[in-house]
Formats: C-alpha cells, structure tokens, sequence
C-alpha cells in the first residue's frame, strides 16, 4: 500500500510540476516580496527607494528605524530596537546606509545605537547587540537574566564597505572600519581597524589590508 501511495505522490507531483513549476513559484515570491517591502517600509521612521525586504521574523520599534536606499534585509530576520524594558527608559536609534544588506536569520538588538554604514555586506546569521542583560556584574549574578537590567558600553557602529562573514557576533561598544572583512564565525569584542582583515573568538586582526 505504501509503495501504492508513494507512487500516487511522485504522479500528483509531476503532474502539478506541468501546471505550477518552480519559475512560477518564483515569480510568485518576488511579487509577495514586493507588496511585502511596500506595506512594511511604512513603519520605520525613514526607508529610501528600492530597498527590499523578505520577511521579518520579528520587528520591534522600527519607528526608531532608519533604513537608507537600495538596503536588502534577508528572511527571517529578527529587529528589536527598544525605548524600554521593565522600569527602564531608553532612546535607540538604528540605521542602515545605502546599498547595505542584511543577511537571512541574522539578529540585531539595540537599546542604544546601531549605525550601520553605506555598501555594508553581512552574511547570514550575524548577531549585533549594542547591550546585555547585566553584563557580568557579580551582585546581579544571583538574578534570572531576564529580570536583570539592560546595559549598554556604548553604540556599534560599522563602517563604510565593510564585509561581515556568516555567523559573525559584534558585541557591544565595537566600532568596525571601513572597508574591513570580518572572517565567518568572528566574534568581535574589540574595535576593527580599517581595511583589516580579522577573524576568531575573539577576534584579532589577521592582515591589515592596506
């Protein structure tokens, strides 16, 4: 019976496959990528022309957002600018240059300040953060994390035509130069000098490019 019905399947799928094949399908999505970044765009503060967008997996306070032209922001991307958390108040801002993208999965969370520069290239699955819950102070150890105050050492900031490898962490306080690549699976604690090639856990420079 199961060889029966895998056979029904395979004939079903082929059939369909002559009616609905994969460029259709693709036309499809890019028609729903465009009404999507047409009725999205419409929440941040600011979003320039041609920029597109695939699919946020969550989006908070995008009303502190400033998206540039031309940006690509991936699928499935999570976006959380807070004003406050518990008791506390704050005043973020996000921006992102002209021609920058933002890869698929990737996870931005700012209380603060993340300034991300024109013609910026990150991979998928990059984590920024401009802030943590506590950080590492001893008399708040004894608390969950969660009910720990936020803290930022200060903005991230990423500079002109730099190039941001998959899975890159870029932690707090972090200023990236222009034109510097950061190596897959970076974890980025230290500023990047630019024009610098850096990469590990944690990152140190590896060539200085110019």
């Amino acid at each position: 019976m199961y060889k029966l019905l895998d056979k029904l399947i395979c004939l079903l799928a082929t059939t369909l496959h002559f009616v609905w094949n994969f460029h259709c399908y693709s036309v499809l999505l890019i028609w729903k990528r465009k009404f999507y970044t047409a009725w999205i765009s419409k929440e941040f503060a600011a979003c320039g022309k041609q920029s597109k967008f695939y699919g946020f997996k969550a989006l908070y306070g995008a009303k502190y957002c400033t998206i540039g032209s031309g940006v690509r922001v991936g699928a499935d991307v999570v976006l959380e600018v807070y004003d406050r958390y518990m008791d506390q108040h704050f005043n973020p801002h996000f921006s992102i240059g002209n021609d920058s993208c933002i890869g698929d999965d990737s996870h931005l969370t700012c209380i603060n300040e993340i300034r991300i520069g024109n013609n910026v290239r990150m991979g998928r699955k990059i984590f920024i953060t401009d802030n943590a819950h506590g950080a590492s102070d001893p008399a708040l150890l004894d608390i969950r994390p969660n009910l720990r105050p936020m803290v930022s050492k200060g903005p991230v900031i990423i500079e002109d035509n730099a190039w941001i490898g998959e899975m890159v962490c870029i932690m707090p306080g972090v200023t990236i130069g222009r034109g510097a690549i950061i190596g897959a699976n970076a974890v980025v604690t230290k500023d990047v000098p630019p024009y610098s090639l850096v990469g590990g856990n944690p990152a140190r420079v590896i060539k200085q490019l110019r």
